[in-house]
Parts: structure tokens; C-alpha cells; sequence
């Protein structure tokens, strides 16, 4: 027969009673508040948006010094960390120090979650650099420029014009190019300024600005101005700097090419010629684990090879302000596995140069970067 106990009802109190929670020191709130924020806003950084300035000139005047855009994760896809161990919410460094943000003793293969969108020809794109070996890829600097070549596509420039396939490429509405006013006299900053020239040097003769062609023609027809002409490089100018190789392809920044972009899948004969134009490629962003050239052949893994298939998508890069932009023409090509994102739009725009009152450009406010 089962026996029950029966407790008296002081009891039964002291066992069901539940005691308050302790309330959370200031302190303790505070910290958790941060905890919460960093996790919130790492994630949020990884999968969707980052936000980005704009420190040097190359992408004048579509994107401006001193712009801060948010970059879009979701278009082609957030890419998983390749270096975990790393403080969160920064970069290369500690805020502030020369100190490593980072350790490299795990290096996670890197993969992509699916996008809505693959890049596409004119697209503004931020990248890791891809000739900065002295740091993990995702840790590599951001660039950003537009993409002017896709996988497969066949990139050369011809008196500062770009061709993709054999067909002109029209400028973005922003591009600029370099130009040589001839004037004898002195003009006035303010004249630049009014036509938002930012980069020009008095020398003989005349003024060399960065302009677009709209604003070089405005010039033309100043009083003062006798005449405003390119003031690019001839055909027979070699830029020593320029890829793949100026001894092999004495080219410049606008003569250039013809140069395929590498697909993936895309199989190339391994003559003389492709070696110079592909050799940093498969060395270098391909994952082989050695790449040798010998006496004209190129050694993959420790043997000779005759051909040689790619194992990702590159693009070639350039950017809007076209004699002001170290890119593509000068490093070569950016493999996929350094895509960061998409420039989505400007959220803030300050001015370095303008007083205290007008240093924000409120027009550029919220503006979608095409």
C-alpha cells in the first residue's frame, strides 16, 4: 500500500517560495548593453552592411574625399571569416595603435553564402587589394573602384578610351581625365573651385587639372584660356609599373591591352606569353601549394605544365578619376574570393577642404551610387 506524507502548510511554503532575482548592478548593465551591441553590430557587419570613407581621389567625381558610404554585403553574397581570431569591429590594427587586430594561427577556407545579384559591368565594388601578401585576404585593405572587365571579357584601352570585347565602353557620367590648359596668365583658385576642379599644377605654359570632358570644354571657352587638350601618354610611352610586365608589353595607362580576364573553368595554354600575363594568378590567388618557372615552363605543384585551368572568377578594375587611379592596369586582376561588396549609397559627405559651416555637402546626403 502506498503511504503518503502530508507536510504542514509552513512547509510547504518554505519549499514552493521563489526568491526574487537579484538586480543587475549599473555596471553589470552597462556591460551586457556593450556585449549585446558588439555581437549585434559584428553580425550585422558580416552579413548585410559596412560602412566605408572614401580617402583618396581615385573614384572622383562619382564618389568624393571624405564620402562615407554604406557597402551592401547581400548583393553578391557575405563571404565567412577566414580569420576568426580577431577583435571585434575592426580591421588590420587596434583603434588608434599599430598593434595587430589580429592572430593568423587559424585560417578557415572561405566560402560564400548566395547573394541576389552577380557583379555586373559598371558596378562600384569594394575589394581586398590583392597584391598586399602580408595579410590574410580578408584582411587585406579596402579598395574600391568600378568594375570595367567580368570573367572571360577582353580589356584594352586605346587613347585613354576603354574597349571590352572589341566594343567602346561609355564613360560614367563622373569619369575624369587629365588635361593641359594653356593660358599665360595666373587663374585664381576660386576659378577651380567653381568648376570643382580639385587636382591641378601651374606649370610651363599653362595649368595640367583632372577634369571631366564637359568641365574641360568650359574651360575652353574662358577668356583667358587658349586652348585645353588631353594631356595623356602616346602610344610609344612606357609606364615601367604597368601589368603584366612593361618589357614584355610595353604598354601605359591609356594604352593598354588587349588583356583576357580569367574564368573560371577558363583553360589557357601555357606558352611564353600567357606565362607573363597569368603567372602572378596562378601563384598567387589559385591555392597551389608551389609555382615555379624554369627555363621557360611553368612547375605547378612540382610538374611541368602545358595548360592551365582556372579555379575562380577575376574582374578588372579601374578607377573613375582615370590618371589619378593606382588599379587593374597597374596590379592586374581581383579574384573573387576578395570581393567585399557592392557600394551601396552615401550616407554622410564632409568636405576637408571647406570651412567649419559648409563642411557637410548636404546634397550628396543619401545618395545611391550608380
Amino acid at each position: 500500500m502506498a503511504t503518503f506524507t502530508f507536510k504542514k502548510k509552513e512547509e510547504q511554503t518554505k519549499d514552493t517560495e521563489v526568491h526574487p532575482r537579484r538586480k543587475k548592478s549599473k555596471t553589470r548593465e552597462w556591460v551586457d548593453a556593450i556585449v549585446f551591441a558588439v555581437i549585434a553590430a559584428t553580425i550585422i557587419r558580416w552579413l548585410f552592411l559596412e560602412a566605408f570613407t572614401i580617402p583618396t581621389p581615385s573614384m572622383e567625381k562619382s564618389l568624393l574625399v571624405g564620402d562615407f558610404l554604406f557597402v551592401s554585403k547581400m548583393h553578391y553574397g557575405a563571404r565567412t571569416p577566414k580569420t576568426p581570431l580577431q577583435v571585434p569591429l575592426t580591421h588590420q590594427k587596434i583603434w588608434g595603435t599599430d598593434i595587430p587586430s589580429y592572430v593568423d594561427w587559424i585560417q578557415l577556407p572561405q566560402y560564400r553564402l548566395p547573394g541576389f545579384s552577380e557583379i555586373d559591368r559598371y558596378d562600384v565594388v569594394v575589394f581586398n587589394f590583392p597584391t598586399e601578401f602580408e595579410y590574410p585576404t580578408d584582411l587585406k585593405t579596402n579598395y574600391i573602384k568600378r568594375c570595367i572587365g567580368l570573367p572571360g571579357d577582353v580589356v584594352k584601352v586605346e587613347d585613354r578610351r576603354v574597349f571590352v570585347n572589341d566594343q567602346p565602353m561609355e564613360d560614367p557620367p563622373g569619369a575624369q581625365y587629365r588635361y593641359f590648359v594653356s593660358t599665360g596668365e595666373v587663374i585664381n583658385d576660386r576659378i577651380f573651385e567653381k568648376y570643382e576642379v580639385w587636382e591641378y599644377n601651374l606649370v610651363q605654359g599653362g595649368y595640367i587639372m583632372n577634369a571631366t570632358p564637359a568641365i574641360a570644354e568650359e574651360f575652353a571657352k574662358l577668356p583667358f584660356v587658349n586652348s585645353v587638350k588631353p594631356a595623356g601618354m602616346s602610344k610609344d610611352q612606357v609606364n615601367p609599373r604597368i601589368y603584366p610586365d612593361a618589357t614584355a608589353y610595353p604598354w601605359n595607362a591609356d594604352w593598354f591591352g588587349p588583356l583576357q580576364v580569367p574564368a573560371e573553368g577558363m583553360q589557357i595554354q601555357l606558352t611564353e606569353e600567357n606565362i607573363t600575363k597569368y603567372e602572378s594568378v596562378i601563384r598567387h590567388y589559385e591555392g597551389n601549394e608551389s609555382v615555379e618557372r624554369k627555363e621557360g615552363k611553368l612547375f605547378i605543384n612540382g610538374a611541368a605544365a602545358d595548360t592551365y585551368t582556372f579555379k575562380q572568377n577575376y574582374y578588372f578594375m579601374m578607377g573613375d578619376n582615370r590618371h589619378n587611379s593606382e588599379d587593374s592596369r597597374f596590379w592586374g586582376f581581383v579574384p573573387e574570393d576578395h570581393i567585399v561588396g557592392k557600394a551601396f549609397f552615401i550616407w554622410l559627405s564632409i568636405d576637408p577642404n571647406a570651412g567649419f559651416l559648409d563642411k557637410i555637402r548636404w546634397s550628396r546626403l543619401f545618395h545611391i551610387i550608380d
